[in-house]
């Protein structure tokens, strides 16, 4: 894991702090899942996208010609 040093106005940092501590969290955390949202790569995102992409290879549903309506989707007769 990696060090950043920014570079913040000191009432800015005042005002987020206490902000943070009101919500049970630090400026670091707020920071760190910022930055790793923004990223794209929170390791439960990563798990999930994973899941996902596995089901979306072993489903069967979009296999062949057929295409669902809205009106298959939700089961209307």
């Amino acid at each position: 894991m990696s060090n950043l040093t920014i570079t913040v106005d000191d009432e800015a940092l005042r005002r987020a702090r206490l902000k943070a501590m009101e919500q049970g969290t630090s400026v670091n955390a707020l920071l760190r899942d910022f930055i790793e949202s923004y990223a794209g790569c929170r390791p439960g995102q990563l798990i999930a996208l994973q899941a996902l992409l596995e089901l979306s290879v072993a489903s069967t549903a979009r296999r062949g010609k057929r295409r669902w309506t809205r009106d298959d989707l939700h089961d209307r007769p």
